[in-house]
């Protein structure tokens, strides 16, 4: 195996500049980001080490770390995927290729929630916030739950994933951060097996990508993450087609949806919403449909 770096020993200066050269050349996206994030990996480093020390010289295990995660990394595999981390809501979360690499666009979804519930605790409607029971359907890597359980430390969530894989990955989260206690996992697909108006909040990033919009993903997206956490059918709506009778079934009178979607799929999704009450499809920070939320009718 020919090596990426010049030789040995190798200083971090030479080694990030290096690496990314190669990446460049690669055209993978934010080449010196990444560079920084494996080099950071590979010698289990702050980043502010990288640039007190430009002339400390790496040992044989560290460039031997460091060429492998460089390796997959201009092989297509996310970066998030080789390190094993990724940030939200200024937290760090664990990731495998068992979930969905956490998006800052989803932190909309964790935005809506709260301007909800503040909402409903200034009109003085019941519960208050520390009685809430919120299901996050599609936990992944229990992101979303992780973040209420933590903006809402009374709350009772309910974190379900129809992947085993994906609930080991959630309950990790959930312990790195103290709120394990407080999140109860189920194995389930959709929200099979709770009673009807169980839950006051049903939150969501479910699959909303159309199979026939695969060509327009990036590689590193297509080939790398879940296909059950992306893709739902040829236009993207087979699952939420059955997440909103769903969640209209599972929560209370006056409860609340709040899901993820896809730019293209805000009319279907608002059609589907028709009978709800104050239905809002909202826009993300580069103006695209994101968010949708809608309120059961009825008062608790």
């Amino acid at each position: 195996m020919i090596s990426l770096l010049s030789g040995a020993p190798v200083q971090l200066n030479e080694t990030l500049n290096t690496a990314t050269s190669h990446l460049t050349g690669r055209q993978i996206a934010s080449p010196r980001l990444t560079a920084e994030l494996l080099l950071m990996f590979a010698l289990n480093c702050e980043r502010s080490h990288l640039y007190a020390h430009p002339e400390r010289e790496l040992t044989a295990t560290e460039t031997l770390r460091f060429e492998n995660a460089l390796r997959e990394r201009m092989r297509g595999v996310p970066t998030q995927y080789i390190t094993g981390h990724q940030e939200f809501w200024g937290l760090d979360f664990l990731v495998s290729p068992a979930v969905l690499i956490p998006r800052p666009e989803t932190e909309h979804l964790i935005e809506t929630v709260l301007e909800l519930v503040r909402a409903s605790e200034t009109d003085g409607q019941d519960p208050p916030a520390q009685r809430l029971s919120i299901a996050d359907v599609g936990t992944g890597s229990g992101c979303i739950a992780v973040v209420l359980a933590k903006e809402f430390p009374q709350a009772e969530v309910h974190a379900i994933d129809i992947s085993a894989a994906a609930i080991g990955v959630a309950r990790t989260n959930a312990s790195r951060h103290h709120v394990d206690a407080q999140i109860h996992f189920h194995q389930s697909d959709m929200l099979s097996g709770f009673q009807p108006g169980f839950f006051d909040l049903v939150v969501s990033n479910p699959p909303y990508v159309g199979m026939s919009e695969q060509a327009q993903l990036q590689t590193e997206v297509r080939d790398f993450e879940p296909h059950i956490a992306l893709f739902a059918g040829l236009d993207g709506m087979d699952v939420i087609r059955r997440l909103v009778p769903a969640a209209h079934n599972a929560l209370k009178p006056g409860g609340f949806l709040v899901m993820e979607i896809g730019s293209s799929l805000a009319k279907p999704v608002a059609e589907l919403l028709k009978p709800w009450d104050s239905a809002i499809v909202t826009r993300d920070l580069q103006s695209l449909p994101r968010v949708a939320r809608a309120r059961k009718p009825g008062s608790q």
